[in-house]
Parts: structure tokens; sequence; C-alpha cells
């Protein structure tokens, strides 16, 4: 009997795999490239017909314009006419920054507070946050801006009579100051060693996590790390001979000088926009407290928890992993709802964009500058909203 060799099998994914007109994964790469060639060629058609146009009707195409005099003045700012149109729209940029970094804030704080608020057990703390939330949300924002303006804003004292807060403050329906930090001499040396008195804090108040964690004993670590960057804040301020003052904020003729002065149009924008904003956020809020499961709240309460304390280290830990990608959108809608400024006189990037093309300087470019602008502005807020939500997260196995 002969014996004869059994042969080979071939590997299962080389016996079983398909054509190449049929492979998914070749397919997939195929479409993707077609898709990529396609987006490519639009724009390419896009620009050339751009061109085309423009240099038919006599309009520049390149961004040259941008080292031209401006030709007008910002109100509320130093910017000069004689300054170039880039100059004025990185000022606008800088204002739209100013009112989104800040808005954010402070919406995010008023919209927690309103979303607890909501589910208070005191009826008339309840009813008052609903009534907010309703009413807010089904107002568009360009009338909240303009309410708050005509309503909120003009009617403040006139700057022949200004209203004042002590010595902190002077309100006038033109500008308001605060009274702010001035740096001397030996400030920046105060700031290393005010962040040096951080770094310390900090390690107070982890030794005092670590104490909590060994004996059971109250840590107490926020009012350790505060007492303790208190102290070497004081100590620091007397042995650099007081590096730090208060300026305090004065009425000169028909302008206020000294601290930190806004003008009314900045103050309407800012105020409408977090109050508008904080609406949406309170009804996150509330939706994602809701959304905990009762057994977290029921866990708490077994251990002895109070309600304060439940809410701190149980309720709310878990709804903002809920929350933040609900109100990472909220922010970037402020941001971009920034753009409705020009409605009370506040010039934002939009608000400059808009004037550079009035003096005749060319529309495309120009509008180019302001999406690619918000663009950048969404992109930052969603990546560290993005950090945020990856930091919040559980860990799973």
């Amino acid at each position: 009997m002969t014996l004869v060799d059994a042969p080979v099998p071939e590997p299962a994914d080389q016996a079983q795999r398909p054509p190449v007109w049929r492979d998914v994964r070749v397919l997939r790469v195929v479409l993707q490239l077609a898709f990529a060639v396609g987006v490519v060629g639009l724009v390419a058609y896009l620009y050339s017909n751009l061109t085309t146009n423009l240099q038919a009707q006599g309009i520049r195409t390149d961004f040259g314009y941008l080292d031209q005099p401006a030709g007008f003045q910002i109100l509320g700012s130093d910017f000069r006419a004689s300054q170039t149109v880039g100059e004025a729209l990185r000022v606008g940029l800088r204002n739209t920054i100013s009112v989104a970094a800040i808005g954010i804030v402070l919406t995010t704080v008023l919209g927690v507070i309103v979303g607890i608020a909501s589910l208070s057990t005191n009826w008339l703390v309840r009813k008052a946050a609903t009534v907010y939330v309703e009413t807010l949300r089904n107002l568009p924002p360009l009338l909240v801006i303009v309410f708050t303006f005509t309503v909120v804003i003009l009617p403040l004292p006139r700057i022949e009579n200004p209203g004042t807060i002590g010595d902190i403050a002077i309100i006038t329906n033109r500008a308001i100051a605060f009274a702010a930090p001035a740096f001397e001499d030996g400030a920046w040396a105060y700031v290393a060693w005010l962040v040096a008195a951080l770094v310390i804090a900090g390690g107070v108040g982890a030794w005092r996590s670590r104490r909590n964690a060994a004996t059971g004993e109250p840590h107490h670590r926020i009012l350790w790390g505060t007492a303790t960057f208190s102290i070497i804040a004081v100590i620091g301020w007397f042995a650099l001979d007081q590096p730090i003052v208060i300026d305090y904020p004065e009425v000169i003729g028909r302008q206020l000088e000294g601290g930190w002065t806004m003008s009314a149009n900045y103050a309407a924008i800012l105020l409408a926009l977090v109050v508008y904003t904080a609406s949406y956020i309170a009804e996150i809020v509330r939706g994602s407290i809701q959304a905990v499961p009762k057994g977290q709240n029921e866990a708490a309460e077994a251990l002895a928890l109070g309600a304060y304390q439940r809410l701190r280290y149980v309720t709310l830990p878990l709804a903002f992993r809920i929350a933040v990608p609900s109100i990472a959108n909220q922010y970037l809608n402020l941001t971009k709802n920034s753009s409705l400024a020009t409605a009370v006189g506040f010039v934002d990037i939009t608000a400059v964009t808009v004037i550079v093309i009035g003096n005749g300087n060319p529309a495309p470019q120009s509008i180019i500058l302001l999406m690619l602008a918000y663009l950048s502005l969404s992109l930052l807020i969603a990546l560290f909203t993005n950090l945020a939500n990856r930091r919040l997260q559980l860990v799973t196995r």
C-alpha cells in the first residue's frame, strides 16, 4: 500500500478571500479615496469659479488689503484709524474671545445653580427656577440682547451723576468700572510667589487627603489649602513691599478712569448671553441629575450623608458625566451668538468684518477669515470639553 502525502490545506483567509471588486476592505479604501478626490475637485472648482468672477469684475483676489489702513476707529479700545485692517480684525477677535471666555464661566455657574434650584424641595425656589428656564428658552437670543440693552443698561445713571458702590464700583449707562489690582515694581516676582504658594497649598490638601484615608479623621483639605495659600500670599505681599495695589475707578470729565472698565455695550451682550444660555444649561443639569440612578442616592443616604454631601460627592459628579457633551454644545452656541453683538453696538469680529467690507475691501476674503475665526474658536472649545468629558468618563474593563 502506497502512502500518499495529503495535500496541505490553504489558510482559511486565503481560501475564502473574495475577489478584489467584492472585498469590503478594498472597497472601503477606494470609496474613501473617491470621496476625498471629489471634495478636492469641488473645492478647486469653487475656487476657480470665484477667482474668475472676481477678476472679471476687477476685484482683487489676494489678502494684501489686510496691510492697508483701516480708516475707522473701534469704540472701547485704543485702536486708531491709521492702523491696518489686519490689526482691526485682531481687536475684533479679542473682543469676541473676551465675551466667550467670561461668558462660558458665568453661564456655567448660573446654569448649575438654576438647574439645582429647579429640583429644590422649596416650592418658591423650584417654581422661580422653572419660570426663568421656560421664559428664556422660548425667546430668540437677539430679543434678549436688545431687551437687556434697552431695559437694563440704558436706564442706568448717566455719567454726570453716576451710581457708586462705595469705592469698589462706578455704574453708568456709558461704562461700568470696578476696582482692580494694579501691578507695581516686583509684581512678577510676587506672581511667581503666588504660584509657589498655590503648589504648596495643593500639597497640603493632598496631605490632608492621605491623612483622612489613613486615620479616618475629617480632611478639611479646602480649608487647610486656602489657609496655607492665604498665609504665604500675605507674607509675600509684605516681604516684596506691596507689589500689587488696588486701583480704584473715578470719573474724570465724561470718562471713567482707573480700575477695570467695561463699556455698556459689552456689559449688555455679556449679561444677555449669560442669562440666555444659562437657561439651557440649567435644563441640561436638571435632566442629568434626574438621570442619576436612584440607587446611588439611596446608597449615599445609607452612609448617612447629608443633602449637601449627597449633592457634592454623589449626584453632581455623576450628573456631570452625562451633562458635559450637551453643555459643550451650549458653549459653542454662546460663542456663535456673540456675533449678534452688533445689535447693541459692541464691535466684535463680525462687526469689524462688516465695516471692512463696507469700506470697499473684498468681501469673499473677509468672510473666509471670519469663518475661520469662528471655526478655530469652536474647535478650541470642543477640544477642551472633549478632554473634560474623557476625564469624567468611567473607566471600564
